[in-house]
This record gives C-alpha cells, sequence and structure tokens, in this order.
C-alpha cells in the first residue's frame, strides 16, 4: 500500500499545491495574495488534468497510411493517448491568463479608489463612507 502511495507521489504536489491555493485564497487578506492564490490552484488543476491524460508507453493518436487504398488493420486503442484532457487544459490556461488579466486591471481600479489593497480595510472604508 504505502510504495503505491509512493509511486504516486505527482498526485499528492498536486494537492499540496491546491491547498496552498486555496489558503492563500481564503487566508489571506490582501487582494494580490489572493490573486496569486487562485493561480497557484488553477495551475495545480491545470497539472493534474495534464497528468491523468498521460499513459506509460503509448503514443500521440496520429494515424498515417490508413485510408487511401491501403490493407485496413485494426487499430489497438490501448496504444494511444487520450489528447482531450490535454486540449481541454490548453483552453485552461487560456481563461486563466485573461482571468488574471482581468483581475489584475480591477485591482488598479480598487487600488486608485481606496488606496490600499488590504481587505479589511477597504471593508472598513466602504462602512465609514456609506459607499
Amino acid at each position: 500500500m504505502l510504495d503505491y502511495i509512493i509511486s504516486k507521489y505527482n498526485f499528492w504536489i498536486y494537492v499540496v499545491l491546491m491547498m496552498i491555493g486555496l489558503y492563500a485564497m481564503i487566508g489571506k487578506k490582501n487582494l494580490i495574495k489572493k490573486l496569486i492564490g487562485m493561480n497557484i490552484f488553477q495551475s495545480a488543476m491545470i497539472l493534474f488534468y495534464v497528468s491523468i491524460g498521460v499513459k506509460a508507453g503509448a503514443t500521440v493518436p496520429i494515424l498515417s497510411g490508413h485510408g487511401h487504398g491501403h490493407v485496413h488493420e485494426v487499430i489497438e486503442v490501448a496504444k494511444y493517448l487520450n489528447p482531450l484532457p490535454h486540449v481541454l487544459m490548453l483552453t485552461a490556461i487560456v481563461v486563466s491568463i485573461a482571468t488574471t488579466g482581468v483581475a489584475l486591471a480591477t485591482l488598479i481600479l480598487i487600488y486608485r479608489r481606496y488606496n490600499t489593497l488590504e481587505e479589511d480595510e477597504i471593508l472598513k472604508i466602504r462602512k465609514d463612507t456609506g459607499v
């Protein structure tokens, strides 16, 4: 059992990264630190999904020589990787970058308005001014 757990060390690293990101999002009061935590969490999820798409001894699913007058043979699906997790994570990377850009722009506006990025101070200013 211990050998199985040790052999899956990469999954444990992803879990640790996810927990670091979750802690930063929930436990920190600085909005930049929360954004960094969100990025760490997203990166851990992307690494996790890419790693579950990997298969030992498999190859990319590119078939050559099939169909153009060649003899049709049985394709062994087990020899090929599933490209879907990798393609989905490319999309997730693009969404992550866009989300980070919008969040940074929003944080600039928050800083210009409140002169701070500390959550407690912003809430106190809003309570005091009624805005």
